[in-house]
């Protein structure tokens, strides 16, 4: 194998495949970024089983071949070279040699042959997105995926087809995001993606009109993006009826600009540093909402100007809950709907209905 390539377009590729070794498999062939060059240039893989990178770099090929370089080395070799052209060869039976400029490196490579397949995708349906509404959807609903690993289900977003509808929804219990998008196709699918697959994929996706393709299987999920594509288990059980956790009614509805109300949250959570919940009380007036919260640091008040329909109430919060929605958020002014001081919050754009998040209050003891 002999390969010619830029430096910086090398670079690129070996940072997208990264982005699916995690370092965690006991196959130690996992731990390298697959190379395989052929006339048509070169294609890069990287894998960690449950997530497949593939990405194509152009490169002049001299000589055709393939190997395994360990992803870590062969990254930060490629990095630390000057930008200038890079010559890739393999020297020795188990070596290859780099070359940039008067830089040579010489890196013992592993056998190709032992790299897994990547699962074979028949297109069965097929649905259409540009990325940047991908790339939006996905961060407007995975910071609420949850950590916990007793309920695995809980730690993928549910991606919906339905009624000519993208659904994007995560949850874990104390929160829950989704996001909609209207689509013009033809087929209703319900799939759960790990979340650390479509973060992942975020981080790949550009804010461009360009679509991105997105097969389903039973069993995997496939991101195609012309040059890059990602492919990725689905995880396996029945998701939360999501539907059934919204309330159908609410006694309060306060209209409030959603940067104050951020900005007051976010510096009353500074005296909420108190063991883990992070505990804002908010108090909801006629014209405004006082946050307030005590601690042995000390105390904080609050008051950002609102709008409210309906009688006053006093609620809590996970300071960390309220403000992760309001940052994902995209509209100046929210709304939040309430019924009482137990039950869900409901928090969504006043103009936009692309998007609504569920947050429960934290039950206080009089």
């Amino acid at each position: 194998m002999i390969i010619i390539c830029n430096k910086q377009k090398l670079q690129d590729g070996i940072s997208i495949c990264q982005k699916a070794i995690t370092g965690k498999s006991t196959m130690p062939i996992l731990e390298g970024i697959y190379i395989n060059a052929t006339k048509e240039g070169i294609t890069l893989i990287g894998s960690d089983i449950d997530v497949c990178i593939e990405t194509k770099v152009d490169a002049d090929v001299l000589e055709e071949g393939k190997v395994v370089i360990d992803s870590k080395i062969f990254g930060e070799i490629i990095r630390k070279l000057p930008n200038s052209d890079v010559r890739i060869e393999i020297i020795q039976d188990d070596t290859v040699q780099i070359t940039c400029e008067k830089s040579v490196f010489n890196v013992v490579f592993m056998n190709a042959d032992e790299f897994p397949s990547i699962p074979k995708l028949d297109i069965a349906k097929e649905l259409k997105v540009s990325q940047s509404i991908l790339k939006n959807m996905i961060k407007s609903t995975s910071f609420a995926i949850a950590q916990d690993e007793t309920r695995p289900i809980l730690q993928g977003i549910l991606f919906e087809v339905k009624e000519k509808k993208l659904n994007l929804v995560a949850l874990d219990g104390y929160r829950m995001a989704i996001k909609t998008e209207y689509l013009d196709n033809d087929f209703d699918i319900e799939v759960v993606i790990p979340g650390k697959t479509l973060n992942e994929v975020s981080k790949i996706l550009e804010d461009i009109e360009s679509i991105v393709n997105i097969t389903f299987t039973n069993n995997h999920i496939l991101f195609d993006l012309g040059e890059t594509k990602i492919i990725s288990r689905l995880l396996e059980g029945k998701y939360v009826n999501y539907l059934s956790l919204l309330p159908q009614e609410h006694k309060l509805l306060i209209n409030v600009n959603r940067q104050e109300l951020q900005n007051g949250i976010e510096r009353a959570s500074l005296m909420a540093k108190e063991g883990n919940s992070n505990l804002v009380k908010l108090e909801m007036n006629e014209e405004s909402i006082i946050i307030t919260s005590n601690s042995q640091l000390g105390k904080v008040r609050e008051e950002v100007t609102a709008n409210m329909q309906g009688d006053p109430i006093q609620i809590a919060f996970n300071s960390r809950y309220i403000i992760d929605v309001l940052k994902n958020m995209e509209d100046d002014n929210v709304q939040i709907e309430m019924t009482s001081s137990v039950s869900p919050c409901v928090i969504k754009g006043k103009e936009a209905e692309s998007y609504k998040y569920l947050v429960l209050p934290v039950r206080l003891i009089r």
